[in-house]
């Protein structure tokens, strides 16, 4: 594939060393000079100085054949506007943004982005999945659906503690799809299913129901 790295930081550098390491076309735009010849000097002629932004800088390049469009500067404007520019003037099929700010996750989504990566977002679920806060830990977005797939622990002092899953009061747009426990393993969810405290329980919901079927399965 042709894959276009807007921004040349530590993370496009690394991202666009593994795509060359794996056989892909690669070019790294990058607007400081300095960090456009670090790239050049170890990845050879991948590395182009330029603003990913300019979407005449972006036609120079040959975005109209890019496969990918992956912008990870350090500024999620930026980002956001070069994924806006690769989608609606050169129809680039993907594109994935750096998201440093997860406040602007749900901006990014609205406006087309195909995907959007959050570092904090990723090691906030990670401890999240760590301590005993049971809150809904997000496994993954399908955007396209509206829908999404989450993990919750069910604590001790929960409601729904010793109740069959018909017995539950779930958002209509809310599925339990698997409950995990040590000594039952992994069971698929039906409505005969009892929930015993500290399983988890896979499930999907809508964004808007997660508020509901928190409630329903841990009581907080």
């Amino acid at each position: 594939m042709y894959i276009i790295v807007a921004g040349g930081g530590k993370v496009g550098y690394y991202l666009g060393k593994s795509l060359v390491n794996e056989g892909h076309e690669v070019l790294v735009i990058e607007k400081d000079p300095r960090k456009t010849e670090r790239i050049a000097e170890e990845l050879g002629s991948v590395a182009v100085r330029g603003d990913a932004c300019e979407a005449s800088t972006l036609a120079e390049i040959g975005t109209a054949r890019a496969d990918v469009v992956v912008a990870v500067t350090g500024d999620d404007e930026d980002n956001l506007v070069i994924c806006q520019v690769a989608k609606a003037k050169f129809q680039v099929p993907r594109t994935i943004a750096r998201i440093n700010n997860p406040r602007n996750t749900t901006i990014f989504r609205k406006l087309g982005i195909d995907f959007t990566v959050s570092s904090t977002d990723a090691i906030l679920a990670q401890i999240e999945h760590e301590l005993p806060l049971h809150n809904l830990i997000p496994l993954l977005n399908l955007k396209n659906f509206g829908l999404e797939i989450v993990e919750v622990k069910i604590p001790p002092n929960s409601p729904a503690v010793g109740k069959r899953v018909r017995e539950l009061a779930l958002p209509s747009d809310a599925i339990l799809t698997a409950v995990i426990d040590q000594q039952r393993g992994v069971q698929i969810a039906g409505g005969e299913t009892v929930l015993r405290a500290e399983d988890e329980i896979v499930a999907i919901t809508r964004a808007e129901s997660e508020q509901i079927l928190r409630q329903v399965l841990t009581g907080l």
